[in-house]
């Protein structure tokens, strides 16, 4: 069976949206055998283990310096796999840590084919801080890659930017269409809200995110203070502002009307998400934004800004409603405008159903990067 290297910073069970993207592709690859090289970054973890379709090599002490070291180890233990099994070709998942690594696998190895996936978030300038004094090694990874696939077009125009020669595949993230779509038992359904301590009448704006600066929920807390007292809001996810998110609720004493949930597992998502009324999640910045594609899925209108790769997927008025970055008072606006404009509600959870099924199916996103493999 042929084999393909991939290089990523990451991989399960310590996951973020590219990493369940890379799974669900790779499990329905079946022509080739993947090799993910990892940073081992958490102690207890094995240094090899097979997930789905990929076997996952682990490299470094079990602590976040792993990552940093990844371009010496992980090159290393990848040489040592190609030694063993052909390599087709080597796969970047993301320009980050693992692209530094993918980058020097290819200076021992020069006529390796090279695979490059843009699935950054971050915003386009707080990357280039982190990189800093390593921009010129960071911008190889762009011009070395042999083809580039990026899940937004705003990704893409990123890539040819850093310096990729070629023409850049657009080809986005997916939802389990079966697990978002599943009918969901109304009584439990009731039965979470009253967990939540909300009634049955209460409009429920649920965002479901990393609680970090770039996602906008200190944003999302702030426009309650527009909105009438029904109308609650539902976080969904933990992350270094949990504390300063929680502060803010009280300051703005916001206690009864906010629900925190933690993490939660991808399995308890549809139900959480059927459970509310409108998402909500205004992006400072955003390469893609499954979360918005996955309530589309659940049937629930959404609201997000015109930042990075969501106009790819939010037409306002078709697919969904725009709010702007740090305006809380236009995040109520809009979510007033679903609820009060005739009709809206509806066009919003058809046509975005629609658009998820046809553009967004895993099926047809894993066979386009199968083209794109073979391609190279």
């Amino acid at each position: 069976m042929k084999k393909v290297l991939i290089f990523s910073t990451a991989y399960f069970p310590l996951v973020g949206g590219a990493e369940v993207a890379m799974k669900e592709i790779t499990d329905r690859l079946h022509e080739w055998e993947f090799h993910v090289i990892t940073a081992k970054i958490q102690p207890g973890l094995a240094r090899t283990e097979r997930f789905g379709n990929a076997i996952v090599h682990r490299c470094g002490f079990g602590m976040p310096v792993d990552k940093y070291l990844l371009p010496c180890f992980g090159v290393w233990r990848a040489l040592r796999i190609a030694k063993k099994e052909e390599v087709q070709v080597i796969w970047s998942l993301m320009a980050s840590y693992g692209g530094f690594a993918a980058l020097v696998y290819t200076w021992v190895r020069p006529k390796a084919k090279m695979l490059l996936t843009l699935q950054e978030g971050d915003p386009l300038d707080y990357i280039a801080k982190r990189v800093g004094i390593f921009h010129r090694f960071f911008v190889k990874i762009f011009e070395r890659a042999n083809a580039v696939q990026a899940i937004s077009h705003f990704l893409a125009d990123w890539a040819v930017k850093m310096g990729f020669k070629g023409v850049p595949i657009v080809i986005p993230n997916g939802v389990d269409i079966a697990r978002f779509t599943a009918p969901q038992d109304t009584s439990a359904l009731s039965a979470l809200r009253t967990q939540w301590g909300v009634s049955q009448e209460d409009i429920l704006v649920v965002t479901a995110s990393r609680l970090v600066l770039k996602n906008g929920t200190d944003d999302l807390i702030r426009a309650l203070t527009f909105l009438p007292k029904n109308y609650k809001l539902i976080i969904a996810g933990d992350g270094d502002d949990r504390d300063k998110l929680r502060v803010l609720t009280q300051q703005k004493q916001l206690t009864e009307r906010v629900v925190f949930l933690g993490g939660l597992s991808h399995e308890k998502l549809p139900s959480v998400l059927k459970a509310c009324d409108i998402f909500c999640r205004p992006s400072l910045s955003e390469g893609l934004g499954i979360s918005f594609l996955e309530a589309m899925a659940v049937g629930l209108p959404i609201i997000g800004t015109p930042v990075g790769g969501i106009p790819d997927f939010l037409q306002d008025g078709e697919t969904g409603v725009f709010c702007q970055p740090r305006d809380p008072e236009s995040i109520a606006k809009a979510v007033l405008r679903i609820q009060n404009v005739p009709g809206l509600r509806d066009t919003l959870i058809v046509r975005g159903s629609a658009l998820v099924s046809e553009s967004y199916n895993w099926e047809n996103i894993a066979e386009d990067i199968g083209k794109m493999i073979r391609s190279i």
